[in-house]
């Protein structure tokens, strides 16, 4: 047998558990009726892309080239930042049903380049522009179509004019079911030199919101700079960090004084990592000596 069959042997005994992580991480998780609670069944608009940063999910996650446990209690994915657009690029854009004039319709270029049976190996490159993304002209110019025309695409708008873009390769390679290498590659496809922002993320899925006696997980930092995730029924695991500039943590809970003008419980909210990058709230993050917490974003 070659060895991803006896992988893929081992995991069918039970004997080596390889498939327990994969890419079962969403890309996009707002808008979809997993998240809607609305009295007249309208995911788009009970939950659109403008909160999906800012509010909590309860029945999964996402983001970009990201991967997790097979119940989807611990996720790690790549968040981007060129310096232009108005918040981190965390998840995939699209257009709701209603916006575009063929219907629903993801406006991103994103390709999934490897992938072994028992996600030994995956391959991901994700294409971001220098420039702002443009999410108002995407809606507006579809918007503006009608169903004979074809769609207004992300490369019409000219973010992508004269190579000005990155290509971000994110690998993933298993020494053993519970040991992950995670390799992140960026090329600047342009001619200017450009500076990109990228934070690998660690967070816990939300489950201790919707329910009363939930034992909560929790990431903490030790003074080495190595994360570890400590979950009720996944148990420990650790992430080592190269090269990482800065640790960021905040809790996986909605902003709720930003969506709907309440005061928010805790100061520390899950767009707090947004906020601190983007918008230079320093105060929107945890400090780093009460490192506790369900996101961690290492600031590469």
């Amino acid at each position: 047998m070659t060895a991803e069959e006896k992988r893929l042997q081992e995991d069918r005994n039970r004997q080596a558990y390889w498939r327990r992580w994969g890419p079962y991480l969403s890309e996009r998780q707002w808008g979809t009726v997993r998240e809607d609670y609305s009295v007249d069944g309208s995911a788009w608009d009970y939950f659109p892309h403008d909160h999906a940063r800012s509010r909590a999910y309860r029945w999964g996650e996402d983001g970009i080239a990201g991967i997790s446990d097979n119940h989807q209690r611990l996720c790690f994915s790549v968040a981007l930042w060129n310096g232009e657009d108005p918040i981190l690029k965390e998840r995939l854009f699209g257009l709701s049903g209603p916006e575009g004039n063929h219907g629903e319709d993801v406006k991103e270029y994103y390709f999934y380049l490897d992938n072994t049976p028992s996600h030994a190996y995956m391959k991901y490159l994700y294409k971001y522009p220098y420039k702002a993304f443009p999410y108002r002209e995407l809606v507006d110019e579809n918007q503006q179509r009608g169903y004979h025309e074809p769609e207004f695409e992300l490369i019409d708008t000219g973010v992508f004019d004269d190579n000005k873009y990155f290509d971000v390769f994110v690998e993933y390679a298993k020494a053993s079911p519970e040991d992950i290498l995670i390799k992140i590659s960026v090329v600047n496809r342009g001619s200017e030199r450009k500076t990109l922002h990228v934070l690998p993320t660690l967070w816990f899925r939300n489950t201790w919101s919707w329910g009363e006696n939930s034992k909560k997980p929790i990431l903490t930092l030790d003074e080495e700079g190595v994360v570890n995730a400590s979950h009720p029924s996944l148990g420990d695991s650790w992430l080592f960090c190269q090269d990482c500039k800065e640790f960021l943590f905040t809790e996986n809970e909605t902003n709720h004084k930003r969506l709907f003008g309440n005061t928010n419980q805790n100061p520390y909210v899950k767009d707090g990592i947004n906020n601190y990058i983007v918008n230079g709230e320093k105060e929107a993050v945890l400090p780093v000596s009460n490192s506790c917490c369900y996101i961690i974003s290492c600031h590469l």
